[in-house]
């Protein structure tokens, strides 16, 4: 597996490694041991599962606070998405800037956000399915979320307000600067 760092010390790109021939491929998408020796020592204890059937679906951006935080580790399975990873730990050198990744099934890339990032994505095309890892459980009272397209941020998402598809309770999120809990 190739492990990519990234210019925000703690997310990093993983491309798991395709091995095809006439009948297709096999890959080893996920080894407890090979993301140990990367550095990534986490304890995944759930997978879920997205469908999104339109392109410039957005969700986002989440992040769930201690003692409920979450480590994702995430990937495409059909379909394309822009991964978007925000720093939200308030004493970082990094704290309110975000990478961008394409995430899909041409590229095999993953995701990995660790604790104290929060964690969107809009979909490039439609029908696109997205697979994620999680290390703890999801706890509504310990969930927080911020504006998708909050301009201090400057994510650059590809669609405007205008075009993205989101769900009721995504809109209604506080700008980033409002935020109580982070990290």
């Amino acid at each position: 597996m190739q492990v990519i760092e990234t210019e925000i010390q703690g997310p990093r790109i993983l491309v798991p490694k395709k091995i095809g021939d006439q009948r297709g491929f096999f890959s080893e998408v996920y080894s407890r041991k090979s993301l140990a020796a990367a550095g990534i020592d986490v304890e995944f204890i759930q997978d879920n599962h997205s469908l999104s059937v339109q392109k410039n679906v957005v969700r986002g951006m989440h992040y769930q606070i201690a003692p409920k935080a979450q480590d994702k580790l995430v990937r495409v399975v059909r379909g394309s998405i822009l991964d978007i990873i925000v720093d939200v730990r308030r004493k970082s050198p990094t704290f309110g800037r975000h990478i961008a990744v394409e995430l899909s099934l041409e590229n095999w890339k993953q995701a990995f956000v660790p604790v104290g990032f929060a964690h969107g994505f809009i979909t490039l095309e439609p029908n696109t399915e997205v697979l994620y890892k999680v290390s703890n459980e999801y706890s509504p009272e310990h969930e927080r979320a911020f504006r998708w397209n909050d301009p201090s941020l400057e994510i650059e998402w590809g669609a405007d307000e205008s075009e993205a598809i989101l769900s009721p309770r995504d809109k209604a999120h506080p700008m980033f600067k409002d935020l109580k809990d982070l990290f």
